[in-house]
């Protein structure tokens, strides 16, 4: 086996980080962690995306950026020495996955890293400078999370900047992604309710960006940024993709470059690199047909026809004779029809071909909050009934008192006084009669089928 010189896997990445030397001093207790205090969202920088040379001496205008931004955020500035510590100097063993930012290492602070920070899982992300988004997206990330909280947002608790590294560490999320939920084999399929309660949940936490004092577009909202802690409370993560949105309704921003994730970037976008909210509207449509129908927004295991989940499915949403054929199979039918109907409905109307036409954030979470109540409310699931066992008193009832009391069910008598009809008993008795007998055999003694016989 080859291996190409300038690239390399992230498990020969992680071995380049080096190991902690035992005689290194203890980390120092001084804390790095700015003001607490909250400030409004500074424009997001419209720049080019891409890996910046850190020896470039323009290049270190970044950080001046940074520093600025997150004045009065409450994120800690970890070092390297620090994250080796977190991570078991980033053993593959707690290697939890990889996207376009890169790798992500699961690790563990604890009391002795930070004076103040408390104990807890974190998940690490490293920026590979290969892969598909740079620093660019790295400084977007911090950014936006640096400066926004919210339920339903993952949680950015520090960074580190150190020589050409760029690593984020985020709250650790115990469900994982809602990809790797819905999506995978041999597992149980998530429950009807759960899934609206998820779907809920992403769209309060994408109306807290569309809402903000300066409004955010995501521009990445799929299944795999929506991370769910251990209660499948949803929460948003992966704002390197994120813009200022135009404060103005009517207006869009032009991207330079169409980026975002086939299946889910809406038709205008792509065609036109007009950037809306509506655009982030389209998207979570996608995904909510995803929580209907289980299916990928692209599946190259299907057919041409059902490989594009949206060209396939858009066109039956409004038809409820054919929502049986849509839903899930994995839920066994247990939902409620009338709920269904009415959340493939507002799906339908997320997907619409015209931008204008797609309800704003607020109507999306306002009408899923009603189907999530009615949900509630609503008895789902076939009737069950359980037979007694041997063990059970027979003939039993409760009276007044809470007692049990045997009851007196003999058979009922037949009454006498009810006559029924009954047919005759079938009998084997022949009745002779040498007439007929008679006949029968000059019949069969005729010409005429003597002649038919003959001639078959």
């Amino acid at each position: 086996m080859t291996v190409d010189s300038n690239k390399m896997s992230w498990v020969a990445w992680l071995s380049c980080w080096g190991s902690i030397d035992d005689d290194d001093p203890e980390i120092s207790k001084q804390s790095n962690k700015v003001d607490d205090t909250y400030h409004r969202m500074s424009p997001i920088s419209s720049q080019k995306p891409g890996y910046v040379d850190l020896s470039n001496p323009n290049s270190r205008s970044l950080f001046d950026d940074i520093s600025i931004s997150l004045s009065g955020t409450s994120l800690y500035v970890f070092t390297l020495k620090e994250l080796r510590l977190i991570t078991q100097n980033f053993s593959s063993n707690n290697y939890l996955g990889a996207g376009g930012f890169g790798p992500v290492i699961k690790g563990l602070i604890d009391g002795k890293i930070r004076p103040g920070l408390k104990a807890q899982p974190v998940a690490v992300k490293v920026l590979d400078l290969d892969g598909g988004q740079g620093h660019r997206e790295w400084q977007t990330e911090i950014q936006v999370l640096g400066q926004l909280r919210h339920r339903h947002l993952v949680k950015l608790i520090g960074y580190c900047s150190e020589e050409d590294n760029r690593v984020l560490v985020y709250e650790f999320m115990p469900k994982g992604s809602l990809e790797n939920q819905l999506f995978r084999r041999f597992s149980a399929s998530l429950p009807w309710s759960t899934r609206l309660k998820i779907a809920l949940g992403a769209a309060r936490g994408l109306a807290f960006l569309h809402e903000a004092p300066t409004p955010i577009i995501y521009r990445d909202f799929k299944t795999s940024n929506i991370l769910l802690d251990s209660d499948f409370t949803p929460k948003l993560s992966d704002f390197g993709l994120a813009k200022d949105a135009p404060m103005d309704e009517y207006n869009h921003v032009t991207a330079t470059s169409t980026m975002g994730t086939p299946g889910y970037a809406a038709p205008e976008y792509i065609m036109t690199g007009h950037l809306t909210k509506s655009c982030d509207i389209y998207s979570f449509g996608v995904v909510l047909l995803e929580l209907l129908t289980g299916r990928k927004a692209v599946d190259d295991t299907r057919s041409p026809r059902e490989k594009y989940l949206v060209e396939w499915a858009r066109p039956q949403l409004q038809s409820p004779r054919r929502l049986g054929r849509l839903m899930d199979p994995r839920l066994d039918g247990q939902y409620s029809v009338v709920i269904a109907q009415k959340t493939a409905l507002l799906a339908y109307q997320c997907l619409s071909h015209r931008p204008k036409s797609r309800p704003p954030i607020s109507e999306v979470v306002k009408n899923l909050k009603a189907l999530v109540d009615m949900d509630y409310n609503t008895p789902t699931g076939p009737f069950l009934y359980t037979a007694p066992s041997e063990q059970d008193p027979p003939n039993v009832t409760v009276d007044k008192g809470g007692k049990l009391e045997k009851l007196n069910q003999e058979r009922p008598k037949p009454r006498s006084d009810i006559h029924r009809l009954r047919a005759p008993k079938p009998t084997n008795m022949v009745h002779w009669d040498p007439n007929v007998q008679k006949n029968l055999k000059s019949e069969f003694n005729s010409p005429s089928r003597h002649r038919m016989g003959r001639g078959a």
